[in-house]
């Protein structure tokens, strides 16, 4: 089953499950039952060559999901290693039927001791392993037995399958509880959890597959809606808002990108953006840069034009042809950098904000008439920058804790939360860059589930701002150029 685009909190699947279970008597037994099956049937067409399954069951309906997948697996003629960790004697309600229905297939349940070599041995010669300890409810570090089977599961050579979330990840924000099992597969069912595509999770989700266990469709439309909405960025709701150029189409049909920056000794930056403005279709690029190395700009790419320029006068004409405003790659932030991005937010025209634009941001809130040079006290700020929304800011976590006074740690924490923040804060649309990058405008936050390490290179930040520019300056919204500039970088 493909994935869907909307995002739930771990509350609203609860919500949805109990809809389903409530309003639509569909029995929570029953929905486990599909659950086992969906993951069992996943596993088998990932592993097909698997012989011995070793299934770790928590005490609640996660574990309960385990107990199905092992009497299906029993069922399918494959040898079955149950471990139980908590306390059996908790296991209630369809979790406790579950239970009941493999021992009736005189099946053992084994309980985790890290001193049992038994149990080690399982682990150890598995071919996959089932992570059914905990579901999307953990909210507080694991420790104990749990964090010591959680290490046991990471250090086996089998494949692991976690059922709907990754046991010590956080289903909401992404962020591991101390430790989580690092999945090769993650089966998740009725809503996509919003934890499982951003920050952290990335390591530990594996390949993600989705079941809606058969609930109807009129169940989610009583969902709580919670702002902002939460999507997944795919391949179709991007090309829906790209439409192909009119044969007939000449260069000042698509905009004029404005990038400025590249203070002295650091030209590579606002180049590297600007040529990311041309390949993405700008119809004109400029670069306003320090006069050290203004000229050597466009030595290799000649259709940039490059202005030396010293004093924020100089500025003025160039911003007066521009369509849009890309600013910040190696501006740096010294008083002629200053200078020019007080210059730049005066001008009522589309921009976007990166690096040390973003940084300078953070530490000399823009004060109307008076520059940059004027600290302002930090909770006037959402007043004071009301006039200068007309933005997209693409911050990493680093930038991103500068502007919200707070630890990039507590931002990886949880990326939502910040790039909600963010938004708030400073309107316009936020970009929060990094594995899973987020992109919020107040309505919706969307993720783009692409990406790869590679991408963890210098200069990867200025390209994306020059791409964004470049939409923005071909006549897209804020929104839109900030998604589709994510999604394509």
């Amino acid at each position: 089953m493909s994935l869907p685009h909307t995002l739930y909190t771990a509350s609203q699947v609860r919500e949805l499950d109990r809809i389903a279970i409530e309003d639509f008597a569909i029995p929570g037994y029953t929905l486990m039952q599909r659950a086992g099956q969906a993951t069992f049937e996943h596993i088998m067409a990932h592993y097909p060559e698997t012989r011995l399954l070793c299934v770790a069951c928590g005490a609640g309906n996660n574990g309960g999901d385990g107990y199905v997948i092992a009497r299906l697996a029993l069922d399918a003629g494959l040898k079955v290693f149950l471990i139980q960790l908590g306390d059996e004697a908790s296991i209630q309600g369809d979790a406790l039927l579950a239970r009941q229905a493999f021992l009736e297939t005189g099946a053992k349940v084994y309980h985790y001791a890290s001193g049992d070599q038994e149990v080690q041995q399982a682990l150890a010669d598995a071919d996959v392993i089932v992570d059914a300890l905990f579901g999307t409810g953990l909210s507080r570090a694991v420790e104990g037995q749990w964090a010591k089977a959680i290490k046991k599961i990471n250090q086996s050579k089998a494949k692991v399958a976690s059922v709907d979330v990754p046991s010590g990840l956080n289903a909401d924000s992404g962020a591991v509880l101390g430790d989580a099992v690092s999945a090769d597969l993650t089966v998740t069912y009725i809503g996509l959890k919003c934890g499982l595509f951003t920050g952290q999770a990335r390591d530990y989700v594996g390949e993600l597959a989705f079941d809606d266990l058969g609930v109807p469709f009129e169940v989610y439309q009583y969902a709580p809606v919670i702002t902002p909405q939460k999507e997944l960025m795919t391949n179709d709701s991007i090309r829906q808002n790209l439409r192909p150029r009119p044969r007939v189409s000449h260069k000042g049909d698509f905009g004029h990108v404005l990038c400025i920056g590249g203070a002295q000794g650091m030209s590579g930056a606002i180049r590297l953006a600007a040529e990311a403005a041309l390949r993405t279709g700008a119809g004109l690029v400029s670069i306003a840069t320090h006069p050290s190395h203004a000229a050597m700009l466009n030595l290799t790419r000649p259709e940039i034009m490059a202005s030396a320029v010293e004093h924020p006068d100089e500025l003025s004409p160039l911003i007066e042809k521009a369509t849009v405003i890309m600013i910040g790659p190696g501006l740096g932030k010294s008083a002629w950098a200053q200078d020019l991005l007080t210059q730049a937010l005066e001008a009522d025209k589309p921009k976007v904000l990166d690096a040390d634009a973003l940084n300078l941001l953070a530490e000399q809130h823009f004060s109307p008439g008076s520059g940059l040079s004027t600290v302002l006290h930090k909770p006037l700020l959402s007043r004071l920058l009301s006039k200068y929304d007309n933005w997209v800011l693409t911050p990493h976590p680093g930038e991103a804790a500068r502007l919200l006074l707070t630890k990039t740690a507590l931002i990886e924490q949880d990326r939502f939360q910040a790039v909600e923040l963010l938004q708030k804060k400073f309107a316009g649309v936020c970009v929060l860059k990094g594995a899973g990058s987020l992109i919020c405008d107040g309505v919706k936050t969307m993720v783009c589930p692409n990406g790869n390490p590679g991408m963890a290179s210098g200069g990867m930040g200025d390209v994306l701002s020059g791409v964004i520019a470049a939409l923005l300056a071909q006549g897209l919204s804020l929104s839109d150029a900030a998604n589709i500039g994510v999604f394509v970088h």
